[in-house]
């Protein structure tokens, strides 16, 4: 059952209404003003508005615009007089579906109701379909379809529920530390705590203590014995990000821990005991450093247990178009007084597709985290990006070879050509991407493919 809320600060009109209205089936809650409307709306699940203009206190201007801020698909009918019909047109102009004169026609009002409510009922299943789509595609806070992506979500799920330690590797900004929480958070071990730590922020010295923890009195400036990490992830998981700039010394005193799940904390005589589960992670190759001699062999063999690599983003484009829906979403509410970003241009969905992406999905989320601030309309434009985005693009359209006595037709099929066969390797043969990105239809793409025999392999 659809329910509507009706506002007005005039009793009979609410009582009226109620009647109509549920004579319609439709369940029907009433306020007498602005502020009283608000509170129904954050507490109830609505489908429509119905909102008189003119009210003491808050009037329906006003609430439509408070409305709009926290919902702008929700439908909002505006009621007005003859003489605030200028006003009403406004409302419309702001987000309003429509208004009615009072005093007003039954039909016509449920005409309009039905309308309204109508239409909302394909935004809120839009709305279904898209959230499922999302929790098919992500694990905890890790978003993604391409098969890159869906072979760590099968090793996360495959792993988390043993005490295995686990070597993550990837570059930064792949999202390693996501990968460690939802293996804990999948885990019999989520009700205990997660603990990172990253060992290439702090000094061999400081590193130790805060990874051990120290006595009184161990060092100078220890005037207070002081638990590590080891301690307070007693019971459920410790993150060492950065585990291949860690130091010989320390290197010793890590395999003991992960061998024996016993230590001494800095200036300390009192064996500790933890049940802990360790995941580490490392952006270098850990087997060129074992190799190299700068990292312990049996440590790299104790740590790596289960290995997992992280993909770079640029070997996931499917997946940058998800990501950047998460993202706009995230930062939605940091838009304070612009109107609500629905997307990317788009050129910009193809500079995405294009861009190496050396920062990887974090260099990603800064640059939406920066267009959602700056951009003034509703979609994200290329002079939104940073500054010098477009130039650090791989342009594939700039071709080289075109000899001097080319024909116009046989070289516009030679780029044609090429463009389609990059579209189809940035988006691994997804041809309804491909098509996106090349802005034709997907028949139109399959018309070309064949007109220039390409091969187009399986997705990768």
């Amino acid at each position: 059952m659809e329910t509507i809320l009706v506002v007005d600060d005039e009793k009979n009109y609410l009582l009226v209404l109620s009647a109509v209205l549920e004579e319609e089936g439709y369940e029907v809650l009433t306020a007498p003003g602005g502020l009283e409307a608000l509170e129904i709306h954050k507490a109830s699940d609505l489908d429509l508005v119905l909102t008189d203009m003119k009210m003491p206190g808050m009037d329906g201007m006003e609430l439509l615009e408070r409305i709009k801020a926290y919902d702008p698909d929700l439908p909002v009918i505006m009621m007005t007089a003859h003489g605030t019909v200028d006003k009403a047109v406004e409302a419309m102009q702001k987000g309003a579906y429509t208004y009615v004169l009072k005093p007003f026609d039954n039909e016509r009002l449920i005409l309009y109701v039905k309308k309204a409510v109508a239409g909302f009922q394909v935004v809120k299943d839009n709305r279904r379909l898209r959230h499922a789509a999302e929790s098919q595609y992500r694990l905890g806070n890790i978003i993604g379809k391409s098969k890159p992506i869906r072979d760590v979500f099968e090793i996360i799920q495959k792993v988390a529920p043993s005490n295995a330690t686990i070597l993550l590797e990837g570059e930064s900004g792949t999202g390693k530390e996501l990968v460690a929480k939802a293996i804990h958070f999948n885990s019999p071990r989520r009700d205990n705590p997660f603990v990172a730590v990253n060992c290439s922020a702090l000094a061999e010295s400081l590193l130790e203590s805060e990874l051990f923890g120290h006595e009184k009195g161990a060092f100078t400036g220890a005037i207070a014995s002081k638990k590590g990490r080891f301690e307070l992830a007693h019971g459920g998981t410790l993150f060492l990000d950065e585990i291949g700039e860690l130091s010989a010394n320390l290197q010793v005193k890590l395999l003991r821990v992960l061998q024996e799940k016993v230590f001494e904390r800095v200036g300390g005589i009192r064996p500790i005991t933890v049940d802990i589960r360790v995941i580490a992670a490392t952006n270098k190759t850990l087997s060129e450093e074992r190799i190299a001699g700068r990292f312990r062999e049996d440590l790299f063999y104790r740590l790596n247990v289960v290995y997992i690599v992280i993909p770079p983003l640029r070997d996931r484009r499917e997946d940058i178009r998800l990501l950047v829906d998460h993202f706009i979403a995230k930062y939605a509410g940091d838009r304070k007084s612009a109107a609500p970003v629905k997307g990317v241009s788009q050129d910009v969905d193809r500079l995405f597709y294009e861009y190496s992406w050396p920062g990887n999905v974090r260099e990603l989320e800064n640059v939406i985290e920066r267009a959602m601030i700056l951009c003034p309309n509703d979609i994200i434009a290329a002079e939104d990006l940073p500054k010098g985005f477009k130039r650090n693009v791989d342009n594939a359209l700039h071709l080289d070879g075109i000899a001097a006595g080319a024909k116009l037709y046989e070289t516009l099929e030679m780029v044609e050509k090429t463009m389609i066969e990059r579209a189809l390797k940035l988006t691994n043969n997804v041809q309804s991407h491909a098509a996106d990105i090349l802005g034709i239809g997907k028949s139109g793409l399959n018309q070309k493919i064949r007109k220039y025999n390409l091969e187009v392999g399986p997705r990768r």
